[in-house]
């Protein structure tokens, strides 16, 4: 059964109060400090919220996306797996994800920085991030 969707004000909020949090924190937020200075609920709805943006900006089936321990999503259009792991397998922590999907990470930086776990041809969000704009 599909999780119901996210309301975009409640998710948006979710959002700019983890990257207030996130900016506070001396060097950085890793997975761990932010995980740290964060609720979890409020974190699990930003993680969630913009994994839901990025499965409806660039839908299908092709791409598995997971942030343990909050949510996976399955994203961009190709070939699609029914059984099994999936060929194309992306994994990050919650930080990670979120500097990607806010745009205060690039796709490049993460992957050069090993802080983005990607497997397959197609395991590759550079075209489709960010998918939301914090001001």
């Amino acid at each position: 059964m599909a999780r119901a969707r996210i309301d975009d004000e409640l998710g948006s909020a979710a959002v700019t109060t983890v990257g207030r949090i996130a900016a506070g924190i001396e060097g950085g937020p890793d997975g761990r400090s932010l995980a740290a200075s964060v609720d979890r609920t409020t974190l699990a709805l930003a993680v969630r919220y913009t994994l839901q943006l990025l499965a409806e900006q660039a839908p299908g089936g092709t791409v598995e996306v997971r942030v343990p321990p909050y949510a996976a999503v399955q994203c961009v259009e190709g070939p699609r797996h029914t059984r099994g792991t999936p060929p194309n397998v992306i994994e990050t922590d919650a930080a990670t994800w979120l500097a990607l999907a806010t745009g205060g990470l690039t796709w490049d930086d993460a992957r050069a920085a090993g802080r983005v776990h990607a497997s397959g041809q197609r395991a590759d969000l550079r075209g489709h991030l960010p998918v939301l704009h914090v001001p």
